[in-house]
């Protein structure tokens, strides 16, 4: 794929979406750190559900470890792995304190020492936290630009270093959740929605799929 029809596809992505943000339900940094970490295996409108419950309860790091490690289970118990979950979360909250003064990090290392953070979750942190120009590669961000062609690589690290290489650096901000949400809805797994799709003729994927 050139680099014309890479920009050809993030232009009419932006067109369709001109303000794309995560599905997940924020307001602070730590707010979206404890939801992309209850997230794993789980839906966002899950993950809202919790948080909704989570957060006018105990929404800082402190507040969390007040609340204790059982009624941290309590309020997320509808979410899968929820017993994993609320270990790690408590781990991380309590290194916040101790280390960071209750705020949560804005580089990639500190960020990918705290418990159940990977580098995919510190990208997302860093991107839509603090407006760095990361992308994470999800399952869909990784369907997605190998399906299409746009940056096609055999694992996300792969995919990763290919989009920050050719993805236009006026869409690189926002390219992480354009990607997302044309996965998420349009270029789904089993049966993509080419027929609705508004990067279809543009797109390299040779079993298009006419299902609007």
């Amino acid at each position: 794929m050139n680099a014309q029809k890479r920009h050809e596809i993030f232009t009419r992505l932006r067109e369709h979406n001109p303000e794309p943000t995560t599905e997940l339900n924020w307001s602070t940094p730590f707010e979206l750190l404890t939801a992309v970490l209850l997230s794993a295996q789980a839906t966002d409108v899950g993950v809202n559900k919790a948080t909704a419950r989570l957060f006018p309860v105990a929404n800082t790091p402190q507040a969390i470890l007040d609340l204790g490690i059982d009624g941290l289970k309590e309020h997320i118990k509808t979410i899968g792995l929820h017993n994993t979950k609320a270990e790690n979360l408590m781990k991380t909250c309590r290194l916040l304190v101790e280390q960071h003064g209750g705020e949560v990090p804005c580089t990639r290392a500190e960020l990918e020492a705290l418990p159940g953070v990977g580098r995919k979750t510190a990208n997302v942190i860093l991107n839509t936290a603090f407006g760095k120009p990361t992308i994470a590669v999800d399952t869909h961000i990784f369907r997605v630009s190998n399906r299409t062609g746009l940056a096609k690589g055999k694992d996300v690290v792969e995919v990763e270093n290919k989009l920050l290489r050719h993805v236009p650096r006026e869409f690189l901000q926002d390219a992480h959740h354009w990607l997302i949400l044309h996965g998420r809805y349009t270029c789904v797994a089993r049966k993509p929605r080419c027929g609705s799709c508004v990067i279809e003729d543009l797109c390299e994927f040779k079993d298009k799929v006419d299902i609007a």
